[in-house]
């Protein structure tokens, strides 16, 4: 698929238990939140972990990452659905026959609160 300005790119993704599991054994994040369920039976998804949809996209385009900056808005619990809308903001062909690119995106949750903004910029190999 060619990228232009403009494009939005759109994924979405539901948390599990097992996944913060798998994350929490990964990364050694052993917060309490991420570990102990709150009183609705929910662990609190890491923060590097929801950060993950907007790499994806990226991963799914070829995107080596130079600089990524993430906002974190609220708390991102399991079973939230996310959905991740990332903005083509720049797309220009290089010299060295890479593109450069850069994308804005802001992630929402199942109820349409935002949980997550920010942006990255890269190169396309």
């Amino acid at each position: 698929m060619s990228l232009k300005v403009g494009d939005i790119i759109t994924f979405e993704r539901t948390f599990t238990v097992r996944d913060v599991e798998l994350f929490t054994e990964i990364s050694g994040d052993e917060g309490i939140h991420h570990i102990a369920p709150d009183e609705q039976g929910r662990l609190v998804v890491q923060g590097l972990l929801t950060a993950t949809l907007p790499t994806k996209v990226g991963g799914d385009h070829n995107v080596l990452a130079r600089n990524m900056n993430f906002e974190f808005l609220r708390p991102v619990f399991t079973g939230d659905t996310i959905i991740c809308r990332v903005k083509i903001e720049k797309y220009e062909r290089q010299e060295n026959n890479r593109t450069a690119i850069a994308s804005s995106f802001l992630c929402e949750n199942q109820n349409g609160k935002e949980v997550l903004k920010g942006d990255f910029s890269g190169v396309i190999l």
